[in-house]
């Protein structure tokens, strides 16, 4: 019965520190945000037009096995059409040992935290091997593991570019290839607002570069899929002391001269080539 207590005890415990707040902690909230109740802030919150009044018919609860055929039922009902979107999305073919070795392996899948040796170790290897295949293509001396996707690794760049070059020269221009993608380009304007940067468009294979922008940012393959020597660009962007960044395709780099090798300073892309199928 003593061992029941304790139990029962240090469960309360668990409760009180992890399920949500208190009483005493909502109402000091609520107090904070001048309102009387949680009805009131989520009255005052939430806008009507979106909020649903009535009851939920959610059924009655499913065993796992049931609510996984229903679920296939309503994933079969999905249409599978061909992608011509392009534009850095590409099909992929995901090889069946990469999937049973890596993606179903339980040992990468479940290392869910860094601090314990044992399950960090796997984790900790597969990161240095990404970083150590990603500088082997782009023939840059180092490599990050990693941003979330290519538009957001060319924010974070242009930020690097920011800090470094666009100090020492007071400049607050940011020049990108028309090639780029645009999805690349809208997160680039969207981040260069909050930062004080005018991103400006160009044709940089003619481009006089006579702003001195702080940075630059070229794409090959381009969003079209074309190749070009950006070899000179690189040149003349490093002789008005701007950095320079290439948006790139790691398995087109298997074929194509990197980015290191042209001289860019910084490089950015997405490895969703190497078997990442897309999700609709």
């Amino acid at each position: 019965m003593h061992g029941q207590r304790e139990t029962a005890s240090k469960y309360s415990a668990f409760v009180r520190r992890h399920i949500g707040p208190d009483d005493r902690q909502v109402e000091s909230m609520l107090d904070r945000l001048g309102v009387e109740n949680l009805d009131e802030l989520i009255d005052s919150t939430i806008p009507d037009d979106i909020r649903y009044r009535g009851p939920f018919d959610l059924g009655p609860g499913l065993e796992e096995a049931v609510a996984l055929d229903a679920l296939r039922e309503r994933a079969s009902r999905n249409e599978l059409f061909r992608s011509f979107i392009g534009m850095g999305y590409y099909g992929t073919i995901t090889p069946a040992v990469v999937q049973r070795g890596v993606l179903e392996n339980p040992a990468w899948y479940t290392a869910y935290t860094p601090y314990q040796a044992e399950i960090s170790q796997g984790r900790l290897e597969a990161l240095v091997n990404f970083q150590t295949l990603v500088c082997d293509l782009t023939g840059l001396e180092v490599a990050n593991a990693s941003l979330l996707d290519e538009a957001t690794a060319a924010a974070e760049a242009m930020s690097v570019a920011l800090q470094t070059a666009g100090r020492s020269k007071d400049a607050r221009s940011f020049l990108v290839d028309a090639r780029c993608h645009p999805h690349t380009v809208d997160v680039l304007e969207t981040r260069a607002r909050a930062l004080g940067v005018e991103v400006r468009l160009a044709d940089l294979s003619t481009e006089s570069l006579s702003e001195s922008p702080f940075g630059v940012l070229l794409q090959t393959p381009s969003s079209d899929g074309s190749i070009c020597d950006d070899q000179e660009t690189i040149r003349r962007a490093h002789e008005v002391e701007a950095l320079v960044i290439v948006a790139t395709d790691l398995l087109a780099l298997t074929l194509i001269r990197p980015p290191g090798e042209l001289g860019a300073d910084m490089a950015v892309g997405s490895s969703q080539r190497f078997g990442v199928p897309m999700g609709f």
